[in-house]
């Protein structure tokens, strides 16, 4: 288990010296600027420590974002989420918060490199459709992108700590739902279909569903860091550390799957006999380049295990719903003894811990990723992460918004509350009710066929809109099955494109953010679903996996409809039907109150 800490994530240090030592490098390499990105070799979201360049040279720890160094400016790029994370967390002597995407890196480029330039970065740490978007952007300015062979930050770094080796297990057959083999077959005769002779799997995830196989080298992803090539056959090649793996696991893996050592990737790539399908929203660069180098012809086209992990079948779904029910009960335990307690006894930490507690005895494996536990002011921080530092004391008056969630054996959950700690704050019931509303109105929603996440979005928002507020994130992302608490492809968002189809899981989170105040969230997991239609059409909706109150004492009920106020009553009775059984006592009892109808 891998539950949260309270050190600065970044791990402290003098992040100027680390900033000049870079230019150094940069002056040896004739570079005008580096781009250091948070990104691993599989493009992933969540990055083991010794990947973490982009922390560990800014002290930036959010999710996304990335750097770029010039010799006499630094720019730390990062959306909505984290520009109020980002002023708190670097050296702003040194380091200049950028709003992107509204600020594209090739235009701080053009400004920062009048004359042009030569810009390097890792060709490892870079999607191709990434690298071919910046170069077209660049175009006409003098500026040159240059793939570098070793990555500079990693020359200056010199306790860098080694990559992860965390031991992989087996997922079994009964919570996947589908036998690994099945699984390859199935995608072989897709690439058969296609004229293709094998894929090249980037995605640790990707690779972890297909195997049925389950690992731990990054903190709260049960992922096995890995590459594979998947063959028109079905054989697979398996390109990671073969001491993660026992001989229990390689008897699951069987005879059609090749285990050979992460370094012999690239010889592999070499010998490919294409058309070999590469991603090139997802796959490196440095992959793209081997393949053309051996003159390999590649199939650009997406991941094919990417939309078949999205649609989960009955078992996973089954397996969510168990490990939503014994979240939900961890919840209302919490949420309970947060009402039994005198607000100013607790700091941050103490209930992150108690609800850590609380999951363990529910049976988690770890916390799907670190909690959010902001009060007070630091609940307007999008993405906060307490450190014994910020621990902030909670106090009568303030919300709280806990973003939580669990990884365990069958499922994974991801669930936020916003809280009022004794007496309401008036100003916060408008907006709350306004967040509420919205996260009811997707709830609710019914679509046909081919609607993605963008078609969706505007109705979470629409009530906040009308109020002159808004956020500054998705509404929804996708969730796996025993997998990473985030998952492509499907979202709800502006750019979510990606038609929904029936299994595929996401958040339902709208929310609303006051700096220096109080942040608010409401978050339940949703899942695709056929829904009720006239003859001849095909319609679907959501049905909602979490399991847990909402606090109706922030909730101006007069602002409800009819609708929206049914809507919750039955939500609350199904949390209470849900939930009864495991409970007792006061626990019972405040489950009892706070799931009763509206008044």
């Amino acid at each position: 288990m891998s539950f949260q800490g309270f050190d600065d994530p970044a791990g402290g240090g003098d992040h100027a010296a680390r900033l000049a030592d870079l230019r150094g490098v940069m002056r040896g390499q004739d570079l005008a600027a580096v781009i250091v990105p948070r990104a691993d070799v599989h493009q992933g979201e969540y990055v083991a420590d010794a990947d973490a360049r982009l922390a560990w040279l800014t002290g930036f720890t959010g999710s996304a974002g990335f750097a770029i160094v010039a010799q006499d400016r630094a720019g730390v790029f990062v959306d909505g989420r984290y520009r109020v994370q980002v002023r708190g967390q670097v050296d702003l002597a040194q380091f200049t918060p950028v709003d992107w995407p509204e600020t594209r890196p090739s235009d701080w480029l053009r400004a920062a490199l009048p004359q042009g330039g030569r810009v390097g970065f890792d060709p490892w740490l870079h999607a191709r459709r990434e690298i071919e978007g910046m170069e077209t952007a660049l175009e006409g300015s003098g500026i040159a992108l240059i793939a570098l062979e070793t990555n500079p930050v990693d020359a200056i770094w010199p306790d860098r700590p080694a990559p992860p080796v965390g031991a992989a297990r087996i997922h079994p057959d009964d919570l996947a739902g589908e036998t690994a083999a099945a699984k390859r077959t199935r995608l072989a005769a897709e690439l058969q279909a296609a004229g293709q002779a094998a894929a090249l799997l980037t995605l640790p995830d990707s690779i972890s569903w297909l195997l049925n196989i389950r690992g731990s080298d990054l903190p709260k992803n049960p992922v096995v860091q890995a590459f594979a090539v998947l063959s028109d056959t079905g054989h697979v090649a398996l390109f990671a550390d073969p001491t993660k793996f026992d001989a229990d696991l390689r008897a699951h893996l069987g005879d059609e799957v090749s285990l050979l050592p992460h370094d012999a990737l690239g010889s592999a790539l070499t010998d490919l006999e294409g058309p070999v399908r590469v991603d090139p929203g997802s796959a490196p660069e440095a992959a793209f380049r081997i393949l053309e180098g051996a003159g390999t012809d590649i199939a650009r086209g997406p991941d094919p295990a990417v939309l078949p992990k999205a649609r989960k079948n009955a078992a996973e779904l089954a397996g969510m719903r168990a490990a939503h029910r014994r979240d939900g009960v961890a919840m209302v335990r919490l949420l309970a003894w947060l009402d039994r307690h005198d607000p100013a006894a607790l700091t941050e930490i103490d209930v992150v811990r108690h609800l850590e507690d609380l999951r363990r005895q529910a049976g988690i494996l770890d916390i799907s990723f670190d909690t959010i536990m902001g009060a007070g002011p630091n609940g307007a921080i999008i993405h906060y992460r307490v450190t014994r530092a910020t621990n902030r004391p909670l106090a009568p008056g303030d919300l709280l918004l806990i973003d939580s969630g669990g990884q365990y054996a069958d499922g994974t959950t991801d669930i936020t509350r916003t809280v009022a700690l004794g007496p309401v704050r008036a100003d916060a019931v408008a907006p709350f009710t306004a967040v509420l509303r919205g996260m009811i109105a997707l709830s609710r929603a019914r679509f046909p066929k081919g609607v993605a996440g963008a078609h969706l979005d505007a109705l979470a928002r629409q009530f906040l809109w009308a109020e002159g507020m808004d956020f500054d994130h998705g509404t929804g992302h996708g969730v796996g099955a025993a997998l990473c608490v985030h998952e492509g492809p499907a979202r709800i968002s502006r750019a979510g494109d990606v038609a929904l189809e029936p299994g595929m899981i996401l958040s339902n989170e709208p929310g609303y953010y006051r700096e220096g105040s109080f942040g608010i969230r409401i978050e339940n997991l949703i899942v695709v679903a056929e829904a009720r239609a006239e003859p001849g059409r095909s319609m679907m909706g959501f049905q909602t996996l979490t399991l847990c109150p909402i606090d109706r004492r922030l909730i101006d009920i007069a602002a409800l409809s009819a609708d929206e106020r049914g809507w919750l009553d039955a939500y609350h009775a199904e949390v209470r039907e849900a939930l009864s059984a495991d409970l007792q006592g006061d626990d019972l009892d405040w489950l009892i109150a706070a799931t009763a109808p509206l008044a």
